[in-house]
């Protein structure tokens, strides 16, 4: 069981790799967080100023101070067929009782008062993601969840099953937290579209549903076609290990670390810090030369072959803005969305072949001389 892994097991069966990778991904994760409640607190600082200088401006030019007709136009029609506070605030409460009724029957590690506890502490989070993401385009419900992981989990205790129950916290935290900011960025649209706030909502809540239903089927196939979570296979499933692993060190401690691993972790945590503020500080000409923590943290627990990938499409189409800057710049972002597509979607395919036992007629690999002896 996931729970119940000793440290020792936790040692022998994770390099030391996967937890270089946490602490980037902590290190960037918590400066960006930072980052954030700066900027929100400077935006509301100035918003505040703007509205005590906003008598003085109106005497001295009335006529700046005078909304757009597009500008009023958006606003009617935004607050026109806006959706009742009452309504949002009594969905919200149902919702939160079936979950607190509903979640703790399916991980009983997680009782009903910790659901109602992260429940409770949700709105904040998810306004503070959703104004961040706003603000700077960072969705960090990711991180979010991670500070939920570790304080749940190490509620809970190894005892009482605390690596499920800090998973299935982190996972209603960061799912309320991460809707809640997409939301947002829709009725940000909705609202320069000109669009209907409760048509957008009631689309919403249709995705909702159909995802109740495909989400399942989706993971069902994968589980029967493939070896999910293999670290040999195909489909890894990193960030499974990435967070579960997490948990493990919230309900153990540093206990768990292996040898010298701790001052390892801290390096890079603080490594991930100062290379996130250099790129703040330089100007744009020379920053884009600086790595970003995260994609440097990627290959550690997903493999190198990533890189390798991201190198071919980096030189493709460096290539092609060397020949055609314009047509690059126009339709690069199409490219790269038929190539996630048909990615994607090929995988539907390959799980059905897979199910069906039908092996593709030539098959290569890639390994070292010395496993081949093996």
């Amino acid at each position: 069981m996931l729970d119940n892994l000793s440290s020792s097991d936790f040692r022998g069966l994770y390099g030391y790799k996967v937890f270089v990778a946490i602490s980037i991904i902590l290190g960037d994760g918590l400066y960006n967080l930072v980052k954030i409640f700066v900027v929100i607190a400077r935006e509301i600082c100035i918003v505040q100023l703007k509205k005590g200088d906003q008598p003085v401006q109106a005497l001295q030019d009335n006529k700046n101070s005078r909304q757009s007709r597009d500008d009023e136009l958006q606003i009617e029609m935004f607050f026109k067929d806006r959706i009742p506070t009452r309504f949002a605030v009594s969905g919200y409460i149902v919702l939160a009782a079936i979950s607190t009724a509903a979640v703790p029957t399916i991980f009983p590690q997680l009782k009903w008062y910790l659901v109602l506890v992260c429940y409770l502490l949700a709105p904040a989070i998810a306004f503070c993601n959703s104004y961040g993401m706003g603000l700077t385009n960072l969705n960090l419900a990711p991180t979010y969840g991670k500070i939920a992981l570790f304080i749940f989990a190490s509620l809970v205790g190894s005892s009482d099953g605390g690596v499920i129950a800090g998973l299935a916290a982190c996972g209603i935290i960061m799912s309320i937290a991460c809707s809640a900011a997409d939301l947002m960025q829709d009725f940000k649209c909705g609202y320069l579209t000109l669009s209907s706030p409760r048509s957008m909502f009631i689309s919403q809540l249709t995705g909702v549903v159909l995802g109740c239903v495909i989400a399942p089927l989706t993971l069902w196939l994968f589980w029967v076609a493939f070896d999910i979570g293999d670290p040999d296979g195909e489909y890894k499933a990193p960030f499974a290990i990435i967070f579960r692993e997490m948990a493990i060190l919230g309900v153990e401690g540093v206990a768990a670390l292996p040898q010298h691993c701790l001052e390892i972790c801290c390096a890079f945590f603080l490594a991930a810090l100062a290379i996130n503020l250099l790129r703040d500080v330089t100007p744009a000409s020379a920053s884009r030369f600086i790595p970003i923590p995260m994609a440097m943290a990627v290959p550690f627990y997903i493999g190198a072959f990533f890189g390798v990938d991201m190198l071919i499409g980096t030189v493709i189409l460096f290539v092609w803005q060397k020949l055609n800057r314009r047509g690059a710049d126009d339709y690069a972002v199409a490219v790269a969305s038929g190539l996630i597509c048909g990615d994607g979607i090929w995988s539907i395919p390959s799980a059905v072949l897979s199910i069906l036992r039908i092996d593709p007629p030539v098959c290569m690999a890639f390994r070292p001389s010395s496993a081949f002896s093996r």
